[in-house]
């Protein structure tokens, strides 16, 4: 009988040839003998890329691309398509032959433009959820790495801590506080322990502790493992194989214009039948009434309107992401036009999160460090006068403390030679310059225990074997290391720290941090078990005081967001004399408001209890220090219950579910979490506050591109309904015919409204307040503008045909042509009013747009190729208009966009004036 694997044993047979039943069960150097790797080395790369090619790259099976023919086939699924073909069944049963012809190639035009604009589209949105890539720290060739996740292997050693993703399915061979958060898979909220133990074979998957399965997020502490499955063989993997393929997303703003579309084409239907009723009536040809108010009704139906919207939001990603703005979601999109409050955090974002050690403060003196030089050896002065470190014991200890306890890596030979926090990277790299290298280190007191940075402890430990005993080494926030020291290094000699000391060595703290350090505590004592208690009857080292400059253009970004009506928070869990320093810095607190008070988390606590005056001091605050995870989510949520629509910008494990709340998500691209980055709605590839600035300016340009192409295609189709609807009434001659009608639908609907989609704003979008995102697309008076301007090409194309027919005294083709091409160009300059009611005449957002002018360009030869080239010419039934044809089409046909402008700058003096 075939033995088969269910989906619970998902990640147990990996391959056949690295086949490990039940890895939870086999004790760690069976493990690694029969995956054929060395903890100490890793996989040679080599070895890696042979594994590679045998099991695959380490992902799950993408979803089914649309294909060339499902998009094309979609295309002639609507009701647009309907009523052509019943146009041209109709043409073809009174005879029509060559029209009918014609209809049947307007339907394949209008498919091929369907198609190519959908296949862009939806080829764009794949493009864009391929930038982003997810890296995974290794050990190969004896190094520590950072490699892409689709280039994990069964047998690498991974390397993984608190705010990690897990990538692939890995036994633990060691651990240290370690949770995970496995509820994608057991449906458990909770975090659960998990350690290195070998186990029972027969546990289900929620009992395996020392397993980490892909997918599942690690919320605290660190550890080392061993990949044993990878990409569709994992658990995840095996899982995913079950679930059918789901519809891609589906922006709001999508979802209301494509219902916005369908509820148009009905009350179209409506009109159109009118109009077909009252031509009947009125004695006109039957066929000929019947034809155009199927024409009608197909031209002036914005069936494109959704996927317009589509590559509107593409094109916007797209640029968003060359400004290093990676939009995971298209809803996002939408929202950011119409964020008002930014919650953002202070390190990375605000600042270069580019640290390095300043000043080393002892209880005998203080040793500053200048700024970094190119040379190995850093400059060193202690009150002014040289220090040789290699003398300066203290020095030496507390730097060692920092070099140990620290999971980052660095090699100076290499320009990009450091993995981990900057912070940890910043000790190294103070320490290698005075000698104290971390292997080195290793290599006299190996590692024989880590306690994990904790949020809730602040702190972090280390123990190191050191001949009998263990040298335990702590480095944490300043208050926190403080607490649990009973001993203070005074030089030589150690001395107790009682309150008084405290008391002082708090002061002094915040003295460092008010020129903007960010402070460190280190501390140390000796130990006979590797299990001892680490934070207790600790010996107090000194204070570390690391300088992390403020970004560039952050002052400016802060100022750009105030002119643009978003308030901006800054939230952090530094010290607040830090927090202050960095907001002068920055301009997000003026000179005025220097002195006023910082909130700090304690503030926060019982929000639900708060009185009125309370929680108004907190919505009124710039700056919250020292805050916790569920105080930050308690602030978002204070400010949405008043209407807020808020970004939070955060990079850390905890920061996930205040991620989640916010209405925009950012999550930083170099230094944020994995965690952070999968709940988060953008990731900043660059960490840099003034990104999301752009980004939000990204998403006002967007929505206010479409509103533009809306306007401008529903004021070109009103114009067509009351062209033909009045010709009716008043029984004068069509001023357009059927296939001209249609014609115009290919030519001067679709190219312009794609100019317009895809351009680049107005330069003063960053000027005015964020819209409300209850806001329509059209609001009340864009439907007044709507009826303007299609009243005024409508007058234009009934004179142009009033003026050939009764002045000139031209014969009705030559007259109907003159008018069909009034219309054209008429819409076509129509374009040019789409400009922002504050912009100047000749130079704005539309005149700059280059795909305005070449939609211009292709649509006058198209209209052209249809008056001059036989054959086409006979279908759309026009002729050469004559010197004077051409004189009037270009009178009128320019007059409603003059009188337009006309009217734009009257109301702009109004404004001005008033």
């Amino acid at each position: 009988m075939d033995k088969t694997h269910t989906p619970d044993q998902a990640g147990e047979n990996p391959s056949p040839r690295l086949s490990i039943p039940h890895p939870w069960s086999c004790e760690a150097d069976e493990l690694l003998s029969r995956l054929d790797v060395s903890v100490e080395t890793g996989l040679s790369s080599g070895e890696a890329k042979r594994r590679r090619k045998e099991e695959g790259p380490n992902r799950l099976r993408q979803a089914k691309r649309r294909s060339v023919r499902k998009i094309l086939a979609d295309q002639f699924r609507n009701i647009i398509i309907l009523l052509l073909l019943a146009a041209t069944a109709l043409s073809l049963a009174f005879g029509e032959i060559i029209e009918g012809i014609a209809i049947a190639a307007v339907i394949l035009i209008n498919a091929a433009i369907g198609f190519v604009m959908e296949w862009k589209a939806i080829r764009s949105m794949e493009a864009l959820q391929k930038l982003g890539r997810v890296e995974t720290t290794v050990r190969r060739d004896g190094k520590i790495q950072r490699v892409p996740a689709e280039q994990l292997v069964c047998g690498d050693i991974v390397l993984v801590e608190g705010g990690d993703v897990v990538t692939a399915d890995v036994r633990l061979l060691e651990s240290s506080k370690l949770q995970a958060n496995e509820s994608v898979l057991t449906g458990e909220s909770v975090p659960v322990e998990k350690q290195a133990k070998a186990l029972p074979e027969d546990l289900p998957l929620a009992d395996r502790s020392n397993m980490l399965y892909k997918g599942t997020a690690l919320t605290r502490g660190s550890a080392e493992g061993v990949i044993v499955a990878t990409g569709m063989n994992t658990k995840l993997g095996r899982i995913s194989s079950l679930v059918e393929e789901v519809e891609a997303e589906q922006a709001p703003l999508q979802k209301r214009l494509d219902g916005f579309a369908r509820r148009l084409i009905w009350v179209t239907l409506i009109i159109a039948a009118l109009i077909g009723v009252t031509g009947v009536l009125s004695g006109k040809d039957a066929f000929l009434i019947i034809e155009t108010s199927i024409a009608l009704a197909v031209a002036t139906v914005p069936e494109g309107l959704p996927i317009v919207a589509t590559i509107a939001l593409a094109r916007g990603m797209w640029r968003m992401a060359r400004r290093n703005a990676l939009v995971e979601q298209l809803s996002a999109v939408e929202t950011l036009g119409s964020t008002n409050l930014i919650l953002t955090d202070k390190t990375g974002t605000l600042t270069e999160n580019r640290m390095s050690l300043r000043h080393v403060l002892f209880e005998n003196g203080q040793v500053s460090l200048e700024e970094e030089q190119e040379e190995q050896q850093t400059p060193l002065a202690r009150e002014g006068q040289p220090v040789a470190p290699q003398r300066d014991e203290l020095l030496r200890e507390a730097l060692t403390v920092g070099v140990l306890c620290n999971n980052a890596s660095f090699d100076p030979d290499k320009e990009n030679g450091s993995v981990g926090e900057p912070m940890e990277v910043a000790l190294l790299r103070a320490g290698a310059k005075v000698g104290l290298h971390r292997e080195e280190l290793l290599e006299r007191m190996p590692e024989a225990r880590e306690v994990a940075f904790d949020s809730e402890t602040k702190m972090m430990a280390t123990f190191h074997r050191s001949n009998d005993s263990h040298y335990v080494a702590v480095k944490g926030a300043p208050e926190a290391v403080l607490d649990v020291c009973t001993e203070l290094r005074t030089g030589e000699e150690v001395a107790r720290l009682d309150k008084p000391t405290r008391q002082e060595w708090s002061q002094r703290n915040q003295q460092m941090a008010e020129d903007g350090l960010r402070m460190l505590a280190v501390a140390r004592k000796t130990v006979e078990s590797a299990e001892a208690e680490p934070y207790e009857d600790l010996t107090f080292l000194g204070l570390l005081g690391l300088l992390d400059p403020p970004r560039e253009k952050v002052r400016e970004a802060i100022q750009a967001c105030h002119q643009a009506g978003i308030r901006v928070i800054m939230i952090t869990g530094d010290q607040a004399a830090t927090a202050r320093h960095v907001a002068r810095a920055v301009s997000l607190l003026e000179d005025d408001q220097a002195e006023e008070p910082i909130l700090t988390g304690r503030d926060l606590r019982g929000v639900d209890s708060l009185s009125a005056e309370e929680t108004e001091r907190l919505l009124q605050a710039a700056i919250f220090a020292r805050t916790s995870p569920q105080q930050k989510l308690d602030l978002i949520t204070l400010h949405q219950q008043r209407g807020a629509i808020v970004a939070m910008i955060g990079d850390g494990v905890n920061d996930a579910p205040a991620l989640k709340k916010a209405d925009i998500g950012v999550a930083m691209g170099r230094r944020g979490t994995q965690v952070a980055r999968e709940a988060a709605d953008m990731i900043l590839e660059d960490d840099a506050f003034s990104t999301i600035v752009a980004a939000i300016e990204q998403g006002r340009i967007i929505f206010g591109n479409i509103r533009k192409f809306v306007l401008y295609l529903l004021s070109c189709n009103v114009s067509e309904i009351m062209i033909v609807g009045l010709a009716s009434l008043a029984n004068a001659p069509l001023p357009i015919l059927p296939l001209q009608i249609l014609f115009l639908n290919l030519v001067t609907d679709v190219f312009p409204a794609l100019a317009l989609g895809v351009g680049e704003g107005e330069p003063r979008m960053m000027q005015r307040p964020p819209r409300d995102p209850r806001e329509p697309i059209l609001e009340p008076h864009h439907w007044y503008t709507i009826g303007g301007y299609g009243l005024l090409i409508t007058l234009a194309v009934l004179g142009a045909l009033a003026v050939a027919l009764v002045l000139l005294e031209m014969e009705r083709q030559r007259a109907v042509t003159i008018s069909f091409l009034t219309l054209a160009f008429a819409q076509l300059w129509h374009v040019f009013d789409m400009r922002g009611s504050d912009s100047k005449v000749l130079r704005n957002e539309i005149t700059r747009n280059r795909w305005v002018w070449g939609s211009l360009v292709l649509c006058i030869g198209l209209l052209l190729g249809a008056l001059y080239i036989p054959g086409l010419s006979d279908v759309l039934e026009v002729t050469h208009p004559g010197r004077s044809g051409w004189l009037l089409v270009a009178g009128m046909s320019l007059m409603p966009m003059i009188v337009a402008q006309l009217v734009k700058i009257a109301l702009r003096s109004r404004r001005q004036g008033n």
